[in-house]
């Protein structure tokens, strides 16, 4: 047999350990490959060349920091079974893997009443069903496992802080992409201190909790959140260059659904000729099975081929995009009168020889908007020397409950350069 103890060498955190051979072969499953071929941060290479980073480094980096975690909480007395500990690296190394290209894109414009998390779902169970057939032999219970990874990843499992490190505001997802992201664009203020914070863990109540000695790193940590998500996440840019990728994808869906004939893959095309909702997915069908071959390439390629077909709206959306020509962004006080877009369609239509009703791919309004932390969601706990436990809302002396939960948006017009 082959040797599936393997090290990978990873920029971020060193040298990652795959544990035993069933999460070998979880990441051989074509699922977790095809994440290789999708970029972790969509369009930002825009603004930030350095960020190519893919989803599966992410995976394996947020799986790495969830073997760090389990390992200090162990060291603390909290007793976490090894079908546990190799069920949770399983559930964070799938959590991703039910996005298509480009984030959200595609949730915007070629499938419908369906997000990735669901369809994240709907894979590791096929993966489940793939690697417990009758023909595997494994040393390991893959049911068992691969069952409890899909009960963490739902927060079905009965030890809900194991949900906690997978999908809460204080995550080993959000520690590994703050770090990454934050090494790959050069951003700096994004860097957290992910293996003291991991230090700090410990549980009560079955809760994840930190310990007061790591409060000043979950501040920091809360603080490099905010400025990530505006100087890379929302960057006005990335943003321009998302909207104009959602107007090409649109066009093209428009033309297809008129019989407009398209270059494609035969994977895109099946989203582009066929009305895609949340009912055909479901494990075996065809939209699952196109939706697993769907990657950044096949969009990518088509918009090239797109540059020289016979609709000119298509045309200019595409040589915009593949030339970097992206959406014109200015900030706005407040939403644009109709009398404005009367006006903006009228311009485009005469300026680019386009019919009016066609106008609109060329300007849009956005709002960007996120917040620090929010109270609907997991809090995240101190632990005090007394045994205490207080919100970390509460128990910070430089970030008070106001500053943490406001939702600061910025309105946006995109404009096409013409």
């Amino acid at each position: 047999m082959a040797n599936k103890r393997k090290i990978i060498n990873d920029p971020v955190f060193g040298f990652l350990n795959i544990p035993n051979e069933l999460v070998f072969d979880v990441m051989q499953h074509p699922y977790v490959q095809r994440l290789g071929r999708i970029r972790q941060l969509g369009l930002s290479n825009f603004v930030y060349p350095g960020a190519m980073h893919s989803r599966f480094l992410h995976s394996l980096g947020a799986m790495h920091l969830m073997q760090e975690g389990i390992a200090s909480l162990r060291k603390k007395g909290v007793e976490i079974s090894d079908s546990e500990s190799t069920a949770a690296q399983i559930a964070i190394l799938l959590h991703d893997i039910g996005h298509g290209p480009f984030s959200h894109v595609l949730e915007h414009t070629l499938v419908e009443g369906i997000t990735h998390e669901e369809i994240s779902l709907l894979m590791m169970e096929q993966i489940n069903r793939d690697l417990t057939a009758p023909n595997q032999q494994r040393t390991i219970d893959n049911r068992g496992v691969l069952d409890e990874a899909i009960a963490i990843f739902r927060d079905h499992y009965r030890r809900h802080f194991l949900h906690q490190l997978i999908s809460s505001q204080l995550d080993v997802d959000r520690m590994d992409y703050l770090c990454r992201d934050s090494f790959f664009t050069g951003v700096q203020e994004g860097r957290v201190a992910s293996e003291r914070l991991l230090k700090m863990l410990n549980v009560v109540d079955d809760r994840l909790v930190i310990e007061q000695k790591g409060i000043y790193s979950v501040e920091k940590f809360l603080v490099a959140r905010r400025l990530m998500y505006w100087q890379v996440y929302l960057h006005k840019t990335s943003v321009a260059a998302e909207q104009l990728l959602i107007a090409v994808l649109s066009r093209a869906k428009e033309l297809a659904d008129k019989g407009h004939r398209l270059f494609c893959s035969p994977a895109l095309h099946y989203f582009l000729y066929h009305h895609v909702t949340a009912a055909d997915f479901f494990l075996g069908s065809e939209a699952m099975k196109q939706y697993a071959l769907l990657d950044d390439s096949d969009v990518l390629s088509a918009i090239k081929a797109w540059m020289s077909d016979e609709d000119k709206v298509l045309r200019l959306l595409s040589e915009a995009f593949t030339n970097r020509k992206l959406y014109q962004a200015r900030l706005l006080t407040e939403p644009l009168k109709d009398e404005e877009k009367e006006m903006m369609t009228a311009f485009y239509a005469e300026r680019l020889g386009i019919q009016p009703e066609d106008a609109h791919y060329f300007f849009v309004e956005h709002v960007s908007t996120s917040n620090t932390y929010s109270e609907k969601d997991d809090s995240i706990d101190i632990l005090y020397n007394d045994g205490t436990v207080k919100d970390i809302a509460g128990a910070s002396e430089i970030l008070d409950l106001k500053s943490l939960t406001r939702k600061p948006k910025k309105l946006y017009l995109f404009q096409f350069r013409t």
